[in-house]
This record gives structure tokens, sequence and C-alpha cells, in this order.
């Protein structure tokens, strides 16, 4: 790799990171995915030799983490550094198997600049729809119409938490760090005005301490805004803060699948759901029978993220927040009809049956119990 034209060192704009799901689909890296799934989206991200500004308790690129910034590892994989102009040459050859780039910026005083001229680059050489997961706390009024001048065509704002007080915990004066429940919110409802509706989303992250219930009222609040929830599992980051804390249980993360599912279809709304004294939807607001052909159908529990110019989800981020296995969270492709029967065990609506090997019920009763 040549050093930097500007500080000599393997730094954006003239490098970025990219995930290892992403190198293996360029062929930067071997390996085989499970089952095997494909990658449709290239995930880059932005490099500095100072890091993250940011303390996000869950975050493997926070500041407060042991290690220099390029050898950290974020959900939970390598994240190696290339010449953005082989990175390039890459896609090319692939052609339209690749559907669509996405740029995340970290926060870094330079991140803005050189995201502009990334996205710019990249447009000036490739067709590929170009996202962009902001960073709110350093845009400035404007950013967003240069990065749509620049040539991206949608917006990511990870929000991450449920409510405010999480947020503030996880991301704010809990961890000492910048970031602002209400910028984000804030910079969510520009990018819809600069992108237009549709265009822009948050992320959401189940098992940070709320309940479905308030996780259901953002999802809510995303979509009559126009946006559109790209939603995870909380799954521990080694070295971070929260390295101890389990991912949810599977059965709250499906609820809560299925309810992002219908909220952004418009199939129902969080008004006509109703929950349990704790906080767990006991009903969203369907009739059995349509909520069945939903759930038949698999799509509420595939990945939800930026579509690719053929109209589906490019960005599936393979098994990014949970291990390659029978008990995925987000599946990265059509779920099978035996995957909708273990889905539908997990959400405790059939028992495991006889026929279930006792490794497979081992397995789901780990998931259950959020380990």
């Amino acid at each position: 790799m040549e050093a930097s034209k500007t500080t000599g060192l393997t730094e954006s704009p003239h490098y970025v990171r990219m995930s290892l799901a992403a190198a293996m689909t360029l062929g930067f890296k071997r390996g085989l995915f499970y089952r095997n799934a494909r990658l449709y989206c290239i995930n880059l991200l932005l490099t500095y030799e100072q890091g993250c500004a940011a303390r996000c308790a869950y975050c493997g690129l926070s500041g407060k983490r042991p290690g220099t910034y390029g050898g950290k590892s974020f959900i939970r994989v390598t994240w190696p550094t290339y010449d953005l102009g082989e990175v390039m040459d890459r896609i090319a050859e692939r052609g339209r198997r690749v559907q669509r780039i996405c740029l995340s910026m970290i926060t870094s005083k330079r991140a803005v600049e050189d995201t502009e001229e990334i996205c710019a680059r990249l447009r000036s050489r490739l067709d590929t729809p170009i996202s962009v997961l902001v960073s709110p706390t350093i845009l400035r009024a404007g950013d967003l119409r240069a990065f749509r001048r620049a040539g991206a065509d949608k917006v990511g704002v990870a929000v991450d938490l449920a409510t405010p007080e999480l947020f503030e915990l996880y991301r704010g004066k809990g961890v000492g760090g910048p970031h602002r429940w209400t910028r984000y919110w804030e910079c969510l409802a520009e990018a819809l005005e600069v992108f237009g509706q549709g265009n822009a989303g948050p992320h959401f992250m189940v098992g940070m301490g709320e309940t479905e219930e308030e996780m259901c009222r953002a999802i809510q609040r995303a979509r009559d805004m126009g946006g559109r929830t790209h939603l995870f599992s909380f799954y521990p980051e080694a070295g971070s803060a929260l390295e101890h804390r389990p991912p949810p249980p599977i059965d709250q993360y499906r609820r809560v699948q299925l309810a992002r599912y219908l909220v952004d279809e418009r199939l129902s709304h969080e008004s006509r759901f109703s929950y349990d004294e704790e906080g767990r939807i006991a009903d969203f607001g369907l009739s059995r029978g349509n909520l069945d052909l939903v759930i038949e159908t698999g799509e509420p529990f595939r990945t939800s993220g930026c579509t690719g110019r053929d109209g589906h989800v490019a960005c599936n981020r393979p098994f990014a927040n949970s291990r390659p296995g029978p008990h995925m969270r987000n599946y990265p492709f059509p779920p099978t009809a035996d995957d909708v029967a273990r889905i539908r065990r997990q959400m405790g609506q059939v028992p495991m049956t006889a026929g279930t090997t006792q490794e497979d019920d081992r397995e789901f009763r780990a998931e259950s119990a959020g380990s």
C-alpha cells in the first residue's frame, strides 16, 4: 500500500477499512460464508491514526477501548485497511454483483471532508449506489447536501438506543461521550428532507435494557417521519465496556423483528399493538391468520438495510449480530421452511418436537436464555 499523500500514513481519504465479509466478497481475503450466503454491499469505514473520539460503551471502535484504531475489531471482526483505488478496481471487476457501497463515518474532525471526497471518487468511477452512515455529532448545516451532491443516495443514522435515558447512559454523559439523543433525531429529520422519504433511516439495537414497547415506539416514530429501521440484536464486542453483557433472549428479538416489519411495511401500527405488564408485545394488531401469513414468508426475520439497484436489501451483513449457525438472528437470505419452523419455536409458537435433535434443543434453550 502506498503512503497517504497528505499524512504519510494509511489514512482516509486515500485508504479505507473494509469489513471482513466485504474483503472476502472482493477477493482480498479467503473464506466461506455459512450456507453460501452472499454479501451484496461493500462496507467501508473511514480510518485515522487517532481513531474515533466517541466512547460508546458497546462499540469496538470506542476511544476508551485499548489498542490502536486500525487494530480494533468492529462488530466482532477485523476490518483490514486497503487503498481506495484498489477497492474501486475490485468493485468495477465484479460489475453488478455489488449492489451498494456503504461508507461509515467515525467521530473525527476530518471525517466530513473526507466522506465527501470519497463519495465523489466512488461516483466518478462507479455507478454503484452509495450510502453514508453518518456521525451527526460532527455534521454542520449543508453537509448532508454536500454528501448528496458528491453521489450518496441514502443515509443511515445509528441512533441505536430506544430511549433518551439509555442513549445518555451508553453514548453520552454516562461514558463521557460527545453524542446527544436530540441531535441524532434532528439529523434523521434533516436526512429525510435532503434525501427524501424512504432514503434515510435509523439503526436500532435490541437488548440494551429497553422494553419491547419502548423499542416499538422508537421504530414507529422513525416510520412516521418517513424512515425505515435497520434492526440489530446486541452482541458483545470483546474488550468493550459491555463485553460481558449477554444478547437479548431470542424470543424478544424475534417479536421486535416482526413488529419492525409490520410497522415499516405499514401492515400494522404501534398504536394497535398491546403489551403485557413487563412491556412485552402481546398482540400485533393483526388477526392470527394474517399474522401467520406474514411469519410464513420469513421476510420479517431477514436483515433490514439499504436496498440495491434491484430493490432488494443489499446491505445484508451476513452474521453481523450472531454466530453463523441454525439460530442466526438476521437471515442474510430468504429463510427456508425449516428456518421458519425454527423461528416459530423460538417465538414460542410451536413446542420443540420429538424430532428435534438434542443439540438443536440445547442451542434453542441457550438462545432463549440470551446466552
